[in-house]
C-alpha cells in the first residue's frame, strides 16, 4: 500500500513541475527556446555533420550561408536558377590540379557579413524612423548583362534595385523593401555585387540587424576610401577606362574586342596579393596592382561598355578565384586574365569550355547557376610561337576527333585501358591531349610523381604486376593538341 502511495505521488509530483515549466515558457519564450536547444542538439549536430559531409562532396553546388560555422551551407534563398540548355557540372574537387607556375595566384575574398539581433521594440523603432533609402522602383536590367538579377525570385529582384540605388547614392543603412531572411538577403547582396563592378565602392562586406524570427529590419553597407571622394574617383575610373574602351571599340568583331581587353589588362596590370582594395576594378584599372578579382572586376566592366556580355564568376582554383565568363556569337567561353598574366602574357586560360577548365577551375556559390561553356569558334584562335604548317594533323597520324582527351581525368582513364591491354611487357601507346593547359596537367603529374596514383599503380595491379618503367615523348600538332607516345615496361 506504502509503494502504490508513494507512486501515486511522484506521478502527482511529475505533473506539477510539468504544469510549472509550461506556465513559465509561455510568460518567458527564452525559456522553452533553451529547453527545444538541450532537447534537439544531438539530433541538430547530427544534421549539421550531414551537411558537412555533402559540402565536402559536392562544394560547386551548395550556396554560401549567412552565420553559418560550416561554410558554403545554406539554402538557395530567393533563388530561380537559370535554366540553360545544358547546365554547368562541377568536376570533383580531388581532380584539381593546378600547374606550379600558377600556385598562389588567386585571391578573391568571398562576400562577408555581420549581424546583430534585436529586441522586439528596438527593431520597430528601426522600422517606423530608418526609411527605405531609394527603392530603385523604375530600374530594369538585362538579363544578358546582369544574369545574377534574373536568378532571383521577384521580392528578391526588389530588393536588388534597392540595394543597387542605395549604393549608387552612398545611403549607409536602410529597411529593406521586402520580408527578407539572412540567407536571402545574402544571396542578394551577392547577386548586386556580382553584377556591377561599376560599383568599386561597395566594399565585399555588410551588416543586417534583425529580429528573434529571422527578419532582417535593417541593412547597412560598407564602402572603401574611395567613398570619400567619390567624384575624383569615378573620374580617374572613367579615364583609365576610356583609354582601352576607346581603342578596342573600332575593332572588327566581339572577338577582336575581347582579345584586345584581354591583352591590354595584362599589360596593365601587376599581380599583388596585397594591392588595396583588391577586390575591385578600381584597383586594376586605377591602381594597376591587384588580384585574381581585380582583374575578372576589371574585364567584365570593360567588356560590358563594349556591349559585350561579360559575368564575374566566382569558385575554387586551388583556392577561392576569381575568373569571367564571356558572350560571343556562337556560345559561352570562361576567362582567366590573371592566370595569363605570366611570363609576359599568354593564351591559355583565354576562351576555354568547362571541360578545359575541369581539372583546374570549379565555380561555386551563385556562379554555378550561370551558363555552361561550350563555345568552339574562338577556342583556339591565339597560340603564338607555333607555326601550323609545320605542323601534323589528326588525320597525319590516323586519329580522329572522337580519340581526343580533354582532361587530367580522361587521361588518365585512358592510360589505365591501354596498358591493361597491353599487359606484361614491353609496349608503345599513343593518346592525343587538348590545349597547354592539359599538357601542363600532364608534365606536372610526372613530375611530382601524381601520375603513379592517378593510374599507373591501378593498371599495375589489374595486370597482376609489381614493377614498371614508362618513357615518353611529345609531339605538338595543328589546332594546338599533343600526341603524347609512352614507351612502357611492365614486369611481374
Amino acid at each position: 500500500m506504502k509503494l502504490i502511495k508513494a507512486f501515486v505521488y511522484f506521478i502527482l509530483g511529475i505533473i506539477a513541475l510539468f504544469c510549472i515549466l509550461v506556465f513559465v515558457c509561455a510568460f518567458n519564450p527564452g525559456v522553452s527556446e533553451k529547453v527545444a536547444d538541450f532537447l534537439y542538439r544531438g539530433k541538430n549536430e547530427e544534421a549539421l555533420s550531414a551537411a558537412a559531409e555533402d559540402a565536402a562532396g559536392t562544394p560547386a553546388l551548395i550556396l554560401p550561408g549567412a552565420g553559418s560555422d560550416i561554410p558554403g551551407v545554406a539554402e538557395p534563398d530567393g533563388i530561380v536558377a537559370v535554366i540553360h540548355p545544358e547546365g554547368y557540372t562541377p568536376p570533383a574537387r580531388e581532380g584539381i590540379v593546378i600547374p606550379e607556375a600558377l600556385a598562389g595566384r588567386n585571391g578573391y575574398e568571398p562576400i562577408r557579413e555581420e549581424s546583430e539581433q534585436l529586441e522586439k521594440a528596438a527593431a520597430e523603432l528601426i522600422k517606423n524612423q530608418l526609411g527605405f533609402g531609394s527603392t530603385g522602383d523604375g530600374l530594369s536590367f538585362d538579363e544578358r548583362f546582369y544574369p545574377y538579377y534574373a536568378m532571383l525570385d521577384e521580392e528578391g529582384q526588389h530588393l536588388y534595385r534597392q540595394i543597387y540605388a542605395n549604393a549608387q547614392e552612398l545611403s549607409v543603412s536602410f529597411v529593406p523593401v521586402e520580408e527578407v531572411n539572412a540567407g536571402k538577403l545574402r544571396n542578394v547582396f551577392c547577386a548586386v555585387y556580382n553584377d556591377h563592378p561599376e560599383l568599386f565602392w561597395l566594399d565585399t562586406s555588410y551588416a543586417y540587424k534583425y529580429t528573434q524570427d529571422g527578419e532582417c529590419v535593417e541593412i547597412d553597407l560598407q564602402f572603401n576610401r574611395t567613398a570619400q571622394n567619390l567624384e575624383s574617383a569615378m573620374q580617374a575610373f572613367s579615364e583609365n577606362a576610356s583609354l582601352i574602351v576607346s581603342a578596342a571599340q573600332n575593332l572588327e568583331n566581339d572577338y577582336e574586342k575581347e582579345k584586345y581587353v584581354h591583352d591590354a589588362l595584362i599589360e596593365k596590370v601587376s599581380y599583388n596579393l596585397g594591392a588595396e582594395m583588391n577586390q575591385s576594378a578600381y584597383s586594376a584599372l586605377v591602381n594597376g596592382q591587384t588580384v585574381c578579382a581585380g582583374y575578372a572586376r576589371a574585364f567584365q566592366y570593360l567588356l560590358q561598355q563594349l556591349g559585350i556580355p561579360c559575368y564575374y564568376c566566382t569558385g575554387f582554383a586551388g583556392e577561392s578565384h576569381a575568373w569571367n565568363i564571356t558572350m560571343l556569337e556562337d556560345g559561352y567561353y570562361n576567362v582567366d586574365t590573371t592566370w595569363d598574366d605570366t611570363d609576359g602574357g599568354n593564351y591559355d586560360y583565354f576562351n576555354k569550355t568547362d571541360s578545359d577548365y575541369r581539372s583546374t577551375h570549379i565555380r561555386q556559390e551563385l556562379s554555378i547557376y550561370l551558363p555552361s561553356c561550350n563555345g568552339q569558334r574562338y577556342r583556339e584562335e591565339e597560340h603564338p610561337g607555333q607555326e601550323a604548317a609545320n605542323l601534323r594533323s589528326l588525320s597525319d597520324i590516323g586519329m580522329t576527333e572522337e580519340g581526343i582527351l580533354y582532361s587530367l581525368e580522361e587521361y588518365y582513364d585512358d592510360c589505365y585501358n591501354q596498358i591493361v591491354t597491353g599487359g606484361n611487357g614491353e609496349f608503345t601507346f599513343y593518346n592525343v591531349v587538348d590545349g597547354d593547359v592539359l599538357l601542363q596537367q600532364c608534365d606536372t603529374a610526372y613530375r611530382t610523381d601524381a601520375y603513379i596514383q592517378g593510374y599507373m599503380e591501378a593498371a599495375v595491379l589489374a595486370v597482376g604486376a609489381k614493377n614498371w618503367e614508362i618513357y615518353f615523348d611529345v609531339e605538338a600538332l595543328e589546332g594546338h593538341r599533343y600526341l603524347i607516345v609512352h614507351n612502357v615496361s611492365v614486369s611481374p
